[in-house]
């Protein structure tokens, strides 16, 4: 078994195999987070963002993520937005933060704002943004810059997994984003980490599908003004969500669309949350005071992806 851990898209990837199969992972998610990071000014995405014209010839590398950030759009009700760089800005999220620890959570939590849930933007902006295969372009309004964020992990993870997969068991862990399978074999192991203790929150067993969490502690900083912010914007007042919720894990068939559900879950407050994941697949919700909500899936009920979703879904690109 071949267990490898190592810096890469911002945080820290690890995979885990039966054997070497000749896939190079460090250099393909290296290659993957040169091409989309937000942060490197001569990226495919950063060149994307800069253009000014409408339409965009685009690489299938870059096309494929920014359909999957449209699909995490898509599924979470336009909760997870990939328009909201410019607030990411404005809330001091304009370099990486992958070198910086992040503040205390129990004293942003103190400091936070009345918690109320996030809303979509009504406005929808990301539902101008094209993605055309057969055209070789992405097709947006020019000046409407887009953010992959969280959904480029879980979409990576599902193209590493996807060609791991086919040579025995494996685990891919993209930040927090996870795309198992486990084939005939003992199914893996998932320990949910507590934002809060550390210690172990919750354990899943998962023989396939994908797994995430979604958080507020992992980028969390205090501005310059005082107060503090995180990296989850609410899509509605474009600032920080601050929700009753610390953190979410989210199951899913694939990393991605765990990845959006989780994040979704954590945007919407407890309530909300909590169904959100009852009528997917199943998670767990960690609130402000420490609390540890295990989610189960509701029997005969799972929840149905749009038609565009489904659409979206099927677009993938190889591993470069």
């Amino acid at each position: 078994m071949l267990d490898d851990s190592f810096a890469a898209m911002g945080t820290v990837a690890r995979v885990v195999r039966d054997a070497d199969d000749g896939c190079d992972v460090r250099s393909v998610l290296a290659e993957i987070d040169r091409r989309l990071s937000r942060f490197d000014p001569c990226s495919d995405l950063s060149r994307l963002n800069a253009d000014p014209r409408t339409s965009v010839p685009a690489a299938p590398l870059l096309r494929s993520a920014v359909a999957a950030a449209l699909h995490a759009a898509v599924v979470s009700g336009g909760l997870v937005d990939p328009t909201l760089l410019p607030a990411l800005r404005r809330a001091g999220y304009s370099a990486s933060r992958a070198e910086v620890a992040p503040a205390s959570l129990p004293l942003a939590l103190q400091a936070a704002p009345p918690r109320r849930p996030a809303r979509p933007d009504p406005a929808s902006r990301w539902a101008a943004v094209e993605v055309d295969d057969a055209a070789g372009v992405i097709r947006r309004p020019p000046g409407l810059e887009l953010e992959l964020g969280g959904s480029v992990k879980g979409w990576a993870a599902d193209l590493l997994g996807a060609r791991l997969e086919r040579h025995g068991r494996c685990a891919v862990d993209c930040g927090g984003d996870l795309r198992l399978s486990a084939g005939r074999g003992t199914p893996w192991e998932v320990r949910v980490r507590h934002p809060m203790t550390g210690a172990i929150a919750h354990t899943f067993r998962v023989r396939a599908g994908g797994v995430a969490t979604s958080g507020i502690d992992g980028r969390l900083w205090r501005r310059e003004d005082g107060d503090f912010a995180h990296h989850l914007i609410d899509p509605a007042t474009r600032t920080p969500a601050w929700t009753g919720l610390v953190a979410v894990t989210a199951l899913a068939p694939t990393a991605l669309d765990a990845e959006a559900i989780a994040k979704a879950a954590l945007l919407s407050g407890p309530e909300e949350g909590r169904r959100l994941l009852r009528a997917g697949y199943g998670g767990v919700l960690v609130h402000e005071d420490g609390g540890v909500d295990p989610v189960g899936r509701r029997r005969g009920v799972s929840r149905g992806l749009s038609g565009r979703a489904r659409r979206v879904r099927r677009r993938h690109a190889r591993v470069p």
